[in-house]
């Protein structure tokens, strides 16, 4: 079968007998048909509506059309039975016929879809009719579990929290490839953290105290302290938290529509009220920036009035205070992110809730062996401490 002609070579035929050339001499110079030629300039009419098509043209062009689509078709059904074959292949035919399952609700023939993914029919209405697996009934149920976790956890947990509340919460043994598999089956994910913040390369100073290792073996001998802010539509709201950082729990926290000393003193009062039993936070070091909270004459008299060492990071470094910099971006991405709050009480309310009655009690660490900051210190304290009380 020749070769049809280039859409270039034809345009600059039919341009020759625009010019005023004859179909004869068009055709004897360029070595064509006469026949081929006519055609062509009855197609452009055509195509420039300046005439009609017959009906053997619009039967011709519909019938193109159609061989198209049917390769078209063709290929997708053959690139259907690749997959099938591959996942086959693979140790999975069980998914073939979920496939063929879905594709019948959806109106698709029984005998064309097992055509196209390769699979019989007699195996299709065998494996309907034969009863669930016990590992499918466990599967079911252990997606019913990992939604009601993944719903209590505020949606927040990915499939470590998840599979750590299943393991250490129910006592439930399962992979973490399994959990991943089965929240991805059903639509379920976690919230990732928000990473901003640039490398900046330490510089050391004269009253830095941690110099970025934030690792302790006893609760009150080591606190961080930051602030940060959250806009309403009633104005900014400004927060400052106090972490422990031998078991991430929130010890003492303050909110204010003002970022004044009093926000900081606030907080750290509250800890010291809660933690500072008998002289157990004496000799502790509570550590923060370079903000003016922070360096304030109130802020650091309250500190050493307690026995706590004030210490300060380098300026403009996240990672010189890196415990309390990735409570607020899970805050942030676990509250705040989700949800648009129009009053500075119900964002007040919010931080709230969520510091007293989901972070501290509820929320699992991977630092803490997938506890909680309050279920590790009672485990791994010899004299536990009581929860703070909220003012």
């Amino acid at each position: 079968m020749p070769k049809p002609y280039p859409p270039e070579f034809r345009r600059r035929a039919l341009d020759l007998l625009e010019s005023g050339r004859s179909v004869r001499e068009v055709a004897a110079s360029l070595g064509i048909a006469e026949s081929c030629l006519h055609r062509w300039k009855r197609l452009d009419l055509i195509e420039r509506g300046l005439r009609s098509p017959s009906p053997a043209t619009v039967e011709s062009a519909a019938l193109a059309q159609a061989r198209a689509r049917i390769a078209e078709l063709e290929n997708e059904v053959e690139a259907l039975r690749k997959a099938a074959a591959a996942a086959r292949a693979g140790g999975a035919p069980k998914s073939a016929f979920a496939l063929v399952a879905e594709l019948a609700d959806e109106g698709v023939p029984v005998k064309q879809a097992c055509l196209a993914l390769g699979v019989s029919r007699s195996g299709f209405y065998d494996a309907r009719r034969r009863p669930p697996s016990a590992r499918a009934i466990r599967q079911a149920w252990l997606t019913d579990q990992i939604a009601a976790i993944h719903q209590a956890s505020r949606q927040t947990y990915g499939s470590p929290g998840v599979r750590a509340e299943l393991v250490h919460g129910q006592g439930v043994a399962v992979s973490r490839k399994t959990v991943a598999e089965l929240m991805w089956r059903a639509g379920l994910a976690g919230l990732p953290l928000r990473r901003r913040a640039k490398r900046v390369p330490a510089s050391k100073t004269v009253t830095d105290l941690v110099k970025r290792d934030f690792r302790r073996d006893d609760p009150n001998q080591l606190w961080v302290t930051d602030i940060t802010e959250h806009p309403t539509r009633e104005g900014k709201l400004y927060r400052c938290v106090v972490l422990d950082a031998y078991s991430r729990r929130v010890v003492g926290w303050a909110i204010d529509s003002r970022q004044r000393a009093d926000l900081a003193t606030s907080a750290l009062g509250m800890a010291i009220d809660a933690r500072g039993i008998a002289g157990q936070i004496s000799g502790g070091i509570i550590h923060a920036d370079h903000g003016t909270q922070f360096t304030s004459w109130t802020f650091t008299e309250r500190a050493r009035r307690a026995g706590l060492l004030p210490s300060l990071g380098t300026v403009g470094d996240p990672y010189d205070n890196a415990v309390a910099e990735a409570f607020w971006g899970r805050m942030q991405t676990e509250l705040l992110d989700r949800q648009r709050l129009k009053t500075r009480v119900e964002l007040a309310n919010a931080i709230f809730e969520y510091i007293e009655g989901f972070y501290n009690r509820r929320r699992r660490h991977s630092a803490l062996d997938w506890m909680s900051p309050l279920q590790f210190e009672t485990t791994h304290t010899s004299n536990p401490i009581s929860s703070p009380t909220s003012p």
